[in-house]
C-alpha cells in the first residue's frame, strides 16, 4: 500500500524533529558530564556550548563523535578542539557581551560560533584559504552571519580593527607574541597556546605597564605558522 505524500512529509519532519532532539540532548550531556565536572562555571560560556551544534562544524562522517571529548580531523592537517578545551579557552578569555575581539584560527567556525553566541563582535584571521571558505560556509549553515572572516597570516593579527577586547589563538606560537598582545584594550585578555613540543595555554593580560601571564596548563595544538597556504 502506497504512503500518501503529506503523511510521508509528516513522516521526513518528524524524524527531522526527533534528530535535532537526540542532538540537543547531546549537548546537554557534554556540557554536564565534560564541562561542569571539570570546572567550567561561567554560565555564559556553558549557554553557548548547549546551544552551538557542533556536529555542523565536522567532517559528516565524524558526526557521531561530534560531542565526545576530543578534537577530531577536519582536513589540511587541522583539528577541531575538544569541548572541554573551547570552553576553558572561551571562560579564560573573561569577554563581555560587545567586546571586539580577534580570533586567530579559524578552523572549521566551531570556536567562532561560541564566542558569537557570546555576544562578541568577532574578526577572524585564518591562513588557510579552504579553511576560510569551510568555516563560512559552516557558521551560516548553523545560522550565524554577522562576524568578520579573512584570509590572513596570523601573526600579523587585523590591525584595523585594533584594539581589541579579547584574543583568542587557536594554534600554538613556538614563543609568545608579543606583537598580538600590544593588540588589546588595557585590562583585555589574549588567550594563546605556547611551545613546540611542550605547549602550554597562556592567559596574557594586558597592562599599562606591559602585560600578566597566568599559565592554565599544559596542552596540544597544532602549530602557528607564517604566511598563507
Amino acid at each position: 500500500m502506497l504512503e500518501s505524500k503529506d503523511r510521508w512529509s509528516h513522516r521526513q519532519e518528524g524524524g527531522v524533529e526527533e534528530k535535532q532532539e537526540a542532538w540537543a540532548t547531546q549537548r546537554e550531556e557534554m556540557v554536564r558530564l565534560q564541562l561542569q565536572r571539570r570546572g567550567i562555571v561561567d554560565l555564559e560560556v556553558l549557554r553557548a556550548m548547549a546551544k552551538v551544534p557542533r556536529h555542523l562544524f565536522v567532517p559528516k562522517e565524524e558526526r557521531a563523535l561530534a560531542y565526545q571529548d576530543q578534537p577530531l580531523e577536519i582536513g589540511w592537517g587541522q583539528t577541531i578542539s575538544q569541548p572541554y578545551m573551547v570552553a576553558l579557552m572561551s571562560e579564560s578569555l573573561q569577554v563581555e557581551t560587545g567586546a571586539k575581539v580577534l580570533e586567530i584560527g579559524a578552523g572549521s567556525g566551531y570556536q567562532s560560533a561560541v564566542l558569537l553566541e557570546l555576544g562578541c563582535r568577532l574578526y577572524t584571521v585564518e591562513r588557510i584559504a579552504a579553511l576560510v571558505e569551510l568555516a563560512r560556509s559552516n557558521l551560516k549553515a548553523a545560522g550565524y552571519n554577522d562576524f568578520g572572516l579573512f584570509h590572513q597570516d596570523g601573526y600579523e593579527g587585523y590591525l584595523r580593527a585594533a584594539p581589541f577586547g579579547g584574543i583568542l589563538v587557536a594554534a600554538a606560537a613556538p614563543a609568545l607574541p608579543v606583537e598580538l598582545v600590544m593588540l588589546l584594550k588595557p585590562g583585555a585578555r589574549m588567550v594563546i597556546p605556547v611551545g613546540v613540543w611542550d605547549q602550554e595555554l597562556l592567559e596574557i593580560r594586558r597592562t599599562e605597564q606591559g602585560y600578566r601571564i597566568k599559565r592554565l596548563g599544559a596542552v596540544r595544538f597544532v602549530p602557528l605558522l607564517h604566511g598563507l597556504a
